[in-house]
């Protein structure tokens, strides 16, 4: 007998998820549709651990024709009876899995059931001209019951030919979506959604047998090829984790050849159950080109990568899977809920992270010196988006010198002899060899200079800069000069001649056609280099950053100098010079030669630098 009805939508739960849309992506429907088998073997399980049914090993097949143009998702769990199918299948929003653990008391965290709101099942009508069920349950004297409707609305129900408890979804695949019906992209969808599922799931595919010459045997059809792994290794203790494995997994998943530097595995169950696995992998300096993937589950079952609830954005630049049973998830699980619940979770994965970077600085810090380079655009970034990450990973804070050691900031201004005093300098180049000859002269005085030479550091340096620092009482002023920010330290105490320094300064000013050049001149400790030039550093920060977004820096001037050396010959001889033809000739090289010993020259600059250089050459022999 045929039995026929309407669906029955519970109004209250389908309009919020009705007001927000359904599904974002349509390949969705086949991670629900397996994550409803995988809830039926689990409800079937409880129900053998309390000796209502027998043992059994769960399993769910997927198997594909494209002939017949049907998908079938195929599983041995509970089943259903005829009640049930139109209690959980004809009441739309009306929750199986919520009804079935409150019935056995069951842990939700612990009983493996994924579905939450009972929507998860129309995700086949995106793709499908027609749905059919056919289910037994496994209750002792259930009928087999067959339910089929082709719009989701109206149904029709009878009986059903099955055999063995457990249910089958067949999907009549719809013309537009034939591609659902090839084994490649099936496979490829539940290797994204169901890869770590905790039942075995195997693919497959009817075809026509090959034709058969007389008098062989006709070849036996290919074995259905399981295509998830049940026991992912965040599951497992991290003290039965091996270095091998940690990397067996990272190259599988992420399909990177290289080994990460470190990896942090998660494990908490109080006051929320979480567990996953972070890595680091090498970011290449340029944290802007480098996004890592950090894949979200629910149970074992994919949700979405990169989701910035859970994850702080810092993070983003880290990889791994991080499987949270507890998430407040939507009807399609792919946006999380921004409340407090979320939050602490965030808080805690910030936290263990902070964590393990300090551990690895005290406990293995050659190690940790070693992969600095590859992390530090990570963690100078972590540090801006997030003070209490800072705060509990700035001890851990290195700088690179030139010389190629690294040191804390304690330890650098240990090291300058700065610990004690109330204004502490931290020098730095931003291209150790364009500015190798100024380094040089700060080495040449003790000065340590670290190399800060990659985008974050702009903005990182201006960062610590307003950190409160104190010692006792005393409030401590940090600050970062770029070797071309002035001659602090480079000069002798004493005054020089005003007169000589306006003579030379209105000779240079007129040789470059620039009246506003500032000049001083003072006798420099080195006395091998004429001239420096220097620029304010905060001016040349701001235009820096706005070079580095691409915007103009509001026709702003960078404060420049040009620091003459009173010592040097060139300096004594354009100081009494009044050949005017090779003194401008003279203020121009100088003057160039300040400036390429900070930064490249502007390609007109450079034609008649080289020029200008070639014909001082020629005058030496002449």
């Amino acid at each position: 007998m045929t039995e026929k009805g309407k669906i029955s939508i519970h109004a209250q739960n389908i309009m919020p998820v009705i007001k927000r849309w359904l599904y974002s992506d349509k390949d969705i429907f086949l991670r629900e549709l397996v994550s409803n088998a995988c809830d039926a073997i689990a409800k079937a399980k409880i129900m053998a651990t309390k000796g209502e049914i027998e043992e059994f090993t769960g399993r769910i097949d997927v198997v594909s024709d494209e002939k017949e143009g049907t998908l079938k998702i195929i599983d041995n769990g509970i089943g259903m009876t005829g009640e049930e199918v139109k209690k959980y299948i004809a009441q739309v929003a009306f929750s199986g899995a919520e009804e079935f653990l409150a019935k056995y008391k069951a842990d939700d965290s612990s009983s493996g059931i994924i579905g939450h709101f009972g929507l998860g099942f129309y995700s086949a009508f995106m793709v499908s001209d027609k749905v059919c069920i056919d289910t037994l349950s496994c209750l002792p004297g259930s009928e087999a019951v067959r339910w089929e409707s082709e719009d989701g609305m109206e149904y029709e129900m009878g009986a059903s030919q099955r055999t063995m408890p457990g249910t089958t979804v067949t999907l009549k695949i719809s013309q537009e979506d034939k591609e659902y019906l090839r084994k490649w992209t099936i496979r490829q969808t539940l290797e994204k959604y169901c890869s770590f599922m905790p039942v075995p799931i195997y693919l497959s595919e009817v075809k026509e047998p090959e034709p058969v010459a007389e008098g062989e045997e006709a070849k036996p059809a290919p074995e259905p090829e399981q295509v998830n792994e049940v026991q992912p290794l965040w599951l497992k203790m991290p003290s039965d984790c091996t270095e091998e494995e940690y990397k067996a997994f990272y190259h599988k998943v992420f399909h990177d050849y290289e080994d990460p530097l470190f990896w942090i595995h998660l494990n908490a169950e109080y006051p929320f159950n979480l567990k996953g696995i972070l890595y680091f992998p090498k970011l290449k300096n340029e944290f802007t080109a480098s996004e890592g993937v950090i894949k979200l589950y629910n149970n074992q079952v994919f949700v979405a990568d990169n989701i910035k609830e859970v994850i702080p954005e810092f993070l983003m630049l880290l990889k791994g899977a991080i499987d949270c049973p507890d998430l407040p998830l939507n009807v399609s699980r792919s946006f999380l809920q921004n409340d407090g619940y979320v939050k602490k979770m965030s808080a805690y994965i910030t936290r263990k992270v902070a964590d393990r970077l300090v551990s690895e600085f005290k406990g293995k810090r050659e190690d940790y010196e070693k992969y600095w380079d590859d992390i530090h655009p990570f963690v100078k970034y972590g540090c801006i988006r997030d003070e209490k990450f800072y705060d509990r990973v700035k001890e851990a804070l290195l700088f690179k010198t030139t010389g190629g050691e690294f040191l804390t900031l304690k330890e650098y201004l240990d090291k300058t002899a700065q610990s004690a005093e109330k204004e502490q300098t931290v020098y730095y180049t931003s291209d150790e060899k364009r500015q190798a000859q100024m380094i040089e002269m700060y080495t040449g005085e003790g000065k340590e200079v670290v190399l800060l030479n990659t985008l974050i550091d702009v903005n990182f340096i201006s960062f610590l800069e307003y950190q409160p620092r104190k010692e006792g009482d005393e409030e401590i002023k940090l600050s970062f000069r770029r070797v071309d920010a002035g001659t602090e330290g480079l000069i002798e105490e004493g005054e020089t001649d005003e007169d000589k320094r306006k003579a030379l300064e209105d000779k240079f000013r007129k040789a470059l056609g620039k009246e506003d050049l500032a000049v001083t001149l003072n006798n420099f400790k080195q006395d091998t280099v004429p001239a420096m030039m220097t620029v304010e550093e905060q001016g040349r920060r701001f235009a820096d950053m706005s070079r580095m977004w691409g915007e103009k820096s509001f026709g702003l001037p960078q404060q420049q100098t040009l620091a003459l050396n009173a010592k040097h010959p060139l300096i004594v001889y354009l100081e009494g010079s009044e050949d005017e033809e090779l003194d401008e000739m003279i203020c121009r090289q100088v003057a160039d030669l300040a400036e390429m010993a900070r930064s490249p020259l502007e390609s007109e600059r450079m034609v008649a630098f080289l020029k200008r250089s070639n014909e001082l050459l020629t005058r030496l022999v002449e």
